[in-house]
């Protein structure tokens, strides 16, 4: 393709494939602008967005922000361009998170563009137990691959690190349904019917572990109201440790380009993911998620991944909302 029209139509398949990325809490705390004139779509963070008690470094915003942008690459490249993403572009302007040039047409398309585009749309959050077999090393390896491309690290941990990991997860998970500010910043993330489709659907809430074993988030914090029977996890869940060589925040972005890019792969296989970020949240317990043994690195995210249905989509906001107008 000689010449590519970013136009309209360009832009909204642009952002609709960003939103469909996975935001903690749904918060989707993004936001897209067009420049015409350098041909640069400029994604920043909506602050008001951020979860000042949950995530009051930002840091899990800019993991969000990273997927979505990680989405607008593959949409880009889908639409015949090459796209040149440059990550944090201005320091006067802390919101612009990203700055995305689309003046180049691709010289050769990508074996994988077309698989990752798709996976866009058939990529959901699971909470939900995992009923199939264990995940295959080949596919594991792919993962690992995946996470490698976008200078992230992504480890496979074995039995007695994971129950480790599991042991660190379930700490932070009582702390946050202990902590009153925790309880009723994760309650206000549920969404109301009728609201704005922002925050979690109680439908999409999850079980609890029936043994106790398996630490799922508890978005209704000891809410028994919202609470669905318990189920029989996995007796022996398969774990991902997403982690990063530094922590700032342009390292928040490349591991939210790393998730999103496992994560397509993942769903290419349709491998399911349930996503337990809660022992990063507190600074001791990320600390502690640390393997010594594979060296120096920081904790961005751990995975569950596990074979089950595909799962129902979350509410976006429309994607008018998410684009802001020409000046």
């Amino acid at each position: 393709m000689s010449t590519i029209a970013l136009d309209a139509a360009a832009l909204e398949t642009l952002v609709s494939a960003a939103v469909a990325a996975p935001s903690i809490h749904n918060s989707q705390p993004w936001h897209f602008k067009l420049r015409p004139e350098t041909s640069t779509l400029e994604v920043r963070a909506v602050g008001e967005r951020q979860l000042p008690q949950t995530d009051p470094r930002g840091q899990a915003l800019y993991i969000s922000v990273g997927a979505a942008v990680f989405n607008v690459r593959v949409a880009a490249r889908h639409l015949g361009w090459s796209p040149d993403i440059r990550l944090l572009p201005d320091p006067a302007e802390p919101d612009l998170l990203a700055a995305v040039e689309l003046d180049r047409p691709a010289l050769v398309t990508l074996p994988s563009t077309a698989e990752l585009y798709g996976a866009i749309w058939h990529r959901h959050t699971i909470r939900t137990p995992f009923t199939g077999p264990p995940v295959p090393a080949a596919v594991l390896a792919d993962l690992v691959a995946a996470a490698r491309a976008e200078e992230t690290m992504l480890d496979i941990p074995g039995p007695e690190e994971t129950e480790r990991l599991l042991r660190l997860t379930a700490e932070a998970e009582r702390t946050n349904t202990t902590d009153i500010r925790r309880r009723i910043e994760s309650r206000a993330w549920i969404q109301e019917p009728g609201g704005p489709p922002l925050g979690i659907p109680r439908r999409a809430l999850g079980p609890q572990d029936a043994a106790g074993h398996l630490p799922v988030r508890d978005f209704s914090a000891i809410d028994p109201a919202d609470h669905l029977p318990p189920a029989v996890f996995e007796a022996h869940p398969c774990l991902a440790v997403l982690s990063t060589h530094q922590d700032r925040p342009v390292d928040w972005l490349r591991a939210g380009l790393a998730l999103q890019h496992v994560l397509l792969v993942a769903t290419l296989h349709q491998v399911r993911a349930s996503m337990m970020h809660q022992a990063v949240e507190w600074p001791h317990v990320r600390w502690a998620t640390r393997d010594p043994s594979h060296g120096p690195g920081c904790v961005q995210m751990l995975l569950r991944l596990g074979y089950g249905p595909e799962g129902a989509p979350t509410p976006r906001l429309p994607v008018t909302e998410s684009i802001d107008p020409e000046d």
